[in-house]
């Protein structure tokens, strides 16, 4: 399994070789390292912790410098099931793993969006934009059971008004059409999750 963390900076095109756009993503990956191997005799479970991004050492509290001594001042920390791959701590994962061409997945933490009805938030039609009706055009309808399937009351998961956004969400299968090295840029097909500066975890 190849990992590595970074960050979303823009959107953007760029044309390939043959003249074709491609609607591409800007993220920046600069290397991480590994702070912690797991193994299974002492953590019961194989796995790879690494740390990202630069913290002002004086917000980093005692435990947390203990573990990360010598190797640097981390803001963001994931732990990645290690499989066949070795590696030992101090060791720099940078996009060198990585080639172009290759399918990715990409998690984020998506755009909160605040309080929305359920028109936006489930893409549901409302109702009749006609035949007398006066202030229906964006409300959900009917919501309880009566004395049918829920027996007068409103089921659990009823898709209703709430909270959307700020989840963390999943990309399969996007492509990586340039890998930019000196600058640790990778350029990704389509979109990604988040708003710009949202840190992104890279899988392959």
């Amino acid at each position: 399994m190849k990992f590595i963390l970074g960050t979303k900076q823009n959107m953007t095109q760029i044309f390939d070789d043959e003249g074709r756009v491609f609607p591409v993503t800007v993220i920046s990956a600069l290397p991480s390292t590994v702070v912690q191997v797991k193994n299974m005799d002492k953590d019961g479970y194989e796995a790879v912790q690494i740390g990202y991004g630069n913290k002002n050492p004086k917000k980093i509290n005692k435990p947390i410098q203990g573990h990360v001594k010598g190797l640097g001042n981390f803001s963001t920390f994931r732990e990645y099931k290690n499989g066949s791959t070795k590696h030992a701590v101090g060791d720099k994962i940078d996009l060198t793993i990585f080639n172009e061409g290759e399918a990715i997945t990409v998690t984020g933490i998506s755009k909160g969006k605040g309080f929305q009805g359920t028109v936006k938030r489930h893409g549901f039609a409302g109702g009749s934009r006609t035949h007398g009706q006066k202030h229906s055009e964006r409300e959900p309808g009917a919501i309880g059971g009566g004395g049918g399937r829920a027996g007068g009351r409103v089921v659990k998961g009823m898709r209703m008004s709430g909270r959307m956004g700020g989840d963390r969400v999943s990309v399969k299968n996007l492509k990586i059409v340039k890998i930019d090295k000196e600058n640790s840029t990778v350029y990704v097909k389509g979109a990604v999750p988040g708003r710009r500066g949202t840190l992104l975890e890279i899988r392959a």
